[in-house]
């Protein structure tokens, strides 16, 4: 300041500094003029805070009295953002988080798909099922109907045939129950012969010729036989026993079952003979020697 000035006075207004010095005797103003003496500022201030960041403008209202600062910090919605940006957080807050496992959502996303696919191969199983039904339905009705057409046919063909009334069946004939011993010669009979007595009777035929048992029997005897060369006996049911001597070849053997008019030998020449034939004797009660003609006669067979 420069000397002989009048000291400045400070006072304090509303909460302002406000210095004042009296006016200089040159006319001019000196170094510190009043608050009261600045221009008035025109506009208006306008503060805005973001999270804590406050950005400031100052500006007086045109035709005010004074200047009037209005910060926005004093509006309702600003304080109260400022109050809950401030505020502590709760120690615990409940919070919404969304896991994501990639694995677990491509199993959820695969089962969804073989689900759909399983549906539409169902639906065609059933489908095809369905047509094949129906095909072998068409197929049974195609058939009954050709079926039903062929008994028709058949049944007109047999009614246009003439009726044909058979003969009645000739009855079977009956088993025999005695047959002849051999075909042949009757060349010698029961009795004396040579100085010797002939137990039986011959036959005479070619070699081979067939050898017939008399009734049904079984075979007692199969085999070689002095004198006879080869011999057959058979036991019949009443015990009587048939021989069958000379032959060429047995047929049967021992203890084997067999029918009247069964072969079981050929004729032969084997033995004590002179010449093919068969000699055949009759033993009543298995040991008892008789005449083979009056046996066979007896029976219907003559030789």
């Amino acid at each position: 300041m420069q000397e002989g000035t009048p000291l400045a006075r400070h006072t304090k207004a509303r909460g302002r500094s406000v210095f004042s010095t009296p006016p200089r005797t040159t006319g001019k103003r000196g170094s510190h003029r009043a608050e009261e003496e600045r221009p008035q500022a025109t506009g208006k201030i306008t503060a805005v805070v973001a999270f804590g960041a406050l950005t400031a403008g100052v500006g007086v209202a045109a035709g005010s009295s004074g200047p009037q600062i209005t910060p926005l910090a004093t509006s309702t919605d600003l304080a109260a953002a400022l109050v809950s940006s401030a505020a502590p957080q709760p120690a615990h807050t409940i919070q919404t988080r969304h896991a994501v496992e990639p694995g677990l959502e491509a199993a959820k996303l695969m089962r969804s798909e073989g689900l759909y696919a399983r549906q539409h191969v169902d639906q065609a199983i059933k489908h095809a099922s369905d047509g094949y039904a129906d095909r072998q339905a068409e197929l049974k009705r195609q058939k009954d109907a050709e079926d039903a057409e062929k008994a028709r046919v058949a049944a007109e063909e047999a009614a246009r045939k003439p009726v044909v009334v058979e003969a009645p069946s000739k009855p079977a004939v009956a088993k025999a129950t005695v047959a002849k011993p051999a075909e042949g010669s009757f060349t010698s009979g029961f009795g004396s012969r040579w100085g010797t007595t002939h137990f039986g009777v011959d036959i005479a035929n070619s070699i081979g010729t067939p050898i017939l048992s008399a009734l049904d029997g079984v075979v007692v005897e199969a085999g070689p036989a002095s004198g006879f060369g080869l011999w057959v006996r058979v036991q019949h049911s009443d015990g009587t026993i048939t021989v069958y001597g000379h032959v060429n070849e047995i047929l049967v053997s021992q203890g084997q079952q067999v029918a009247a008019g069964q072969q079981i030998a050929t004729m032969g020449n084997r033995g004590q003979s002179t010449g093919p034939h068969l000699h055949f004797e009759v033993w009543i009660g298995g040991s008892q020697k008789i005449d083979p003609i009056g046996w066979l006669g007896e029976r219907g067979i003559s030789l």
